[in-house]
């Protein structure tokens, strides 16, 4: 669902260093559940991460919360290149 990952891009962009190499995109959808992946340059993977998964967990509540909504599930994972 291209709006679940015009949400996450968006929550990212501030914290990345290198916004150019953010890359989001839709692995699978189905079953009621929206598969994002988020790729990142690798300088940038710690601030996406944050502290003890705390910024990887915070925007994944909000996606969650988002999806929840419309009866939906969205799972997102993280990853460098």
């Amino acid at each position: 669902m291209e709006k679940y990952e015009n949400l996450v891009r968006n929550l990212f962009l501030p914290l990345v260093m290198h916004p150019d190499d953010l890359v989001v995109k839709t692995l699978s959808d189905q079953d009621g559940i929206t598969t994002l992946q988020v790729l990142v340059h690798a300088d940038d993977l710690g601030r996406v991460i944050g502290k003890g998964g705390r910024v990887a967990n915070a925007v994944r509540t909000i996606a969650y919360a988002g999806a929840a909504r419309r009866g939906r599930k969205v799972r997102i994972d993280i990853d460098s290149f």
